[in-house]
């Protein structure tokens, strides 16, 4: 299996704020701002664009450690933006700065880590739970 990444690789995702990502919705608040959990999914989405697409077939990333920082407020109306930067490759271990920017400023940073998979052989540990 040969898994062709390198540091310095990037990866972004994007998406508008609406009443369906807000702290509202996501019962992490009760105001109309763009909720911290939302943020995260976009932070790890930048990360799997990063470097997803680069894997070999059956082979994916999770998610298995994150710290980060909200530090403004986005309003409904805006589009929020997710940057990820490939900082560190440990055997089948990724580590990732990143970063998020609202319309008008940075709104969030920090680190992830995330885990090449075999995506079957996951999934047959995880529903193995069921049994």
């Amino acid at each position: 299996m040969e898994i062709n990444l390198t540091v310095g690789m990037l990866g972004e995702k994007s998406e508008p704020v609406t009443s369906h990502n807000t702290a509202i919705q996501y019962g992490s608040g009760s105001v109309a701002v763009y909720a911290t959990p939302a943020m995260v999914g976009l932070m790890e989405g930048a990360c799997v664009n990063t470097v997803d697409a680069h894997l070999p077939e059956g082979m994916s990333t999770v998610g298995i450690d994150l710290k980060i920082k909200h530090t403004a407020a986005t309003p409904v109306g805006m589009t929020v933006r997710a940057e990820a930067t490939l900082t560190g490759i440990n055997g089948k271990r990724l580590t990732f700065a990143i970063k998020a920017f609202d319309d008008k400023e940075q709104i969030g940073e920090g680190s992830h880590e995330r885990y090449i998979i075999n995506v079957e052989k996951f999934l047959q540990k995880a529903g193995a739970k069921k049994n």
